[in-house]
């Protein structure tokens, strides 16, 4: 007799015994049987539906040997919130950061942000070069550059900073640039970077115009260099697990995907501070609003532009460009959609009457009419031709700005329907479920005999760490349940950014491309000018791929 056998055998020996002493107690067995008979269904359903995955693929080690790679030098255009972060990506932070984070994890040891960002890998690089229109920001960054407080110890060298991005580009040592000014400004620098042989991380939105994304487009595949565009969520581990489960055609057919935003807080509508020794010797307004259609004269008015400028379309596309592109790209990741043949939107200022001429309450519709989704071709045999298995594919998206309600993202199949965060995913921030659909082709046989229960997940994905976090802000968590606040590898938290910011960096020394290359920014920023322009001009708007137009 084999192994396997004996032990099956032993195994069957085990549990005839159990039963056999459970029907000696007239009470408490029959209770005692019947929780094991419920043991044992879910141990099936669990076997039988794991039985369905192909091999996972395990997510890359986090630890690489960069002591011996090349040493590469960047620079940093536009150290605001989002640029500081980037920089603390690459390995520095300014003193005033360091010092307080490390304050808050010895006060609070569920407060992990210090020790995620000491224990990163040190990304063998220097920050030589700043540039910032705002003075305070860019002297910031200079700090940062010097702070020994790192993972990689004292920094090679200090950074210099430059009055504009045109005197840093000079710079002939720079390797690369890191962009994170408002977004009429990342085309003309991305340009200037590329003419420069320079490579760039761009944060998103790509561009402000669906002409500039076809501009960035062409000036990074005729220079060749290296372009990563900041979605930092394509190094979210959950995005790698829901793809392998589209890929293997576990949900069936998919056609329709519903993306969802809620905020509510002047912060999360873009209501930020207005710094106290902003004026007009430290701001250069008339640099700021040179690549805007519409000019104004330096005073309020400007000051509340400068450093609230997603309120406004001659700087940014609001929702479109802000929330909508993190859901579509990350989407994008799992399904492979591409731009959408049509586009069209609709919203309004509802809530915030502070001079904004972006809308606070904003939806959004993609269709793909001729798209398969979530059918391999192996699997289309499954469905009878009048009931489906065909192509067709819509994408809802929806936000506001004036409530914390959580909704989730779904991505609903024939055989079932997968759900990131959301109210009914709660407790497993940055996972997902998915769940059978009972009127399923793929898990009939399974329904009917009670092996699968619609009403209860069929697979359950948590992120590596069981560790608790202090994550306890509105603000947070709705990072944290989209995957951009951390994620994990070998259950170890590490921020999203730095595995960004390290992919980037890795390819620019490999030759090769990053996750969120050139070819995937260009699909985010025209699917995003689609519904920027379908809101705009108040109708539905096609993307000709062959002329590379909106019609």
């Amino acid at each position: 007799m084999s192994k396997k056998s004996q032990k099956t055998k032993t195994a069957d020996l085990g549990r005839r015994d159990v039963l056999k002493g459970l029907a000696t107690i007239p009470v408490l067995g029959i209770f005692l049987f019947n929780l094991f008979q419920k043991w044992r269904k879910d141990y099936l359903k669990r076997s039988n539906i794991m039985s369905d995955l192909i091999q996972e693929k395990k997510a890359p080690s986090i630890i690489s040997n960069l002591s011996n790679s090349r040493h590469l030098k960047i620079g940093i255009i536009g150290y605001g919130g989002r640029g500081s972060h980037l920089v603390r990506g690459a390995g520095f932070a300014t003193r005033g950061w360091t010092n307080s984070t490390s304050e808050n994890a010895r006060k609070n040891k569920l407060d992990k942000a210090f020790n995620t960002f000491m224990s990163q890998e040190d990304l063998n690089c220097s920050l030589v070069g700043v540039c910032d229109l705002f003075d305070v920001n860019a002297d910031l960054a200079i700090d940062a550059s010097s702070n020994d407080v790192r993972s990689g110890g004292k920094p090679k060298e200090m950074a210099i900073k430059y009055r504009n991005h045109k005197e840093l580009l000079a710079n002939k040592d720079i390797d690369g640039v890191i962009i994170a000014t408002p977004d009429h400004w990342h085309s003309r620098i991305a340009i200037d970077a590329a003419k420069a042989g320079k490579h760039v991380y761009c944060e998103k939105g790509l561009t402000r115009t669906f002409q500039e994304a076809l501009d960035v487009y062409d000036s990074v595949k005729d220079t060749g260099i290296i372009l990563q565009l900041g979605h930092q969520n394509r190094q979210v581990e959950a995005n790698e697990k829901a793809k392998q489960i589209i890929d293997q055609g576990l949900l069936g057919p998919i056609n329709l995907v519903e993306l969802t935003t809620n905020r509510n807080s002047t912060w999360g509508a873009w209501v930020w501070s207005i710094h106290p020794d902003a004026n007009k010797k430290t701001i250069d307004w008339d640099m700021f609003q040179k690549p805007s259609p519409n000019k104004i004269p330096f005073g309020e008015e400007a000051l509340k532009r400068f450093f609230r400028w997603r309120c406004w379309y001659d700087y940014g596309t609001g929702l479109s460009g802000d929330l909508f592109s993190h859901d579509y790209d990350a989407l994008n990741q799992i399904m492979d959609i591409g731009i959408p043949k049509y586009a069209s939107a609709s919203g309004g200022n509802y809530f915030y009457r502070d001079g904004r001429d972006v809308p606070d309450v904003w939806q959004a519709t993609l269709e793909y009419p001729d798209m398969y989704a979530g059918t391999p071709a192996s699997k289309r045999n499954l469905y009878p031709k009048e009931t489906g298995g065909g192509p067709g594919l819509t994408v809802l998206y929806s936000a506001t700005l004036s409530s914390n309600y959580s909704r989730g993202n779904r991505i609903m199949g024939h055989d079932a329907t997968m759900m990131m965060g959301g109210q009914s995913n709660v407790g497993n921030v940055g996972g997902f479920i998915v769940t059978a659909d009972s009127s399923s082709t793929q898990y009939r046989d399974r329904l009917q005999s009670g092996v699968i229960n619609s009403k209860y997940p069929i697979y359950n994905y948590s992120p590596g760490s069981k560790q608790i976090d202090g994550v306890t802000s509105a603000t947070s968590q709705y990072f944290a349940n989209k995957g951009l606040l951390y994620t994990y590898r070998d259950g170890k938290r590490v921020d999203p950014t730095h595995l960004h910011v390290k992919d980037w960096l890795d390819s620019i020394r490999n030759g090769t491309q990053p996750k969120c290359n050139i070819d995937v920014a260009f699909q985010e920023a025209v699917t995003c000018a689609m519904a920027t322009e379908a809101y705009l001009k108040g109708r539905r708007i096609e993307w000709d791929p062959i002329n590379r137009k909106l019609i």
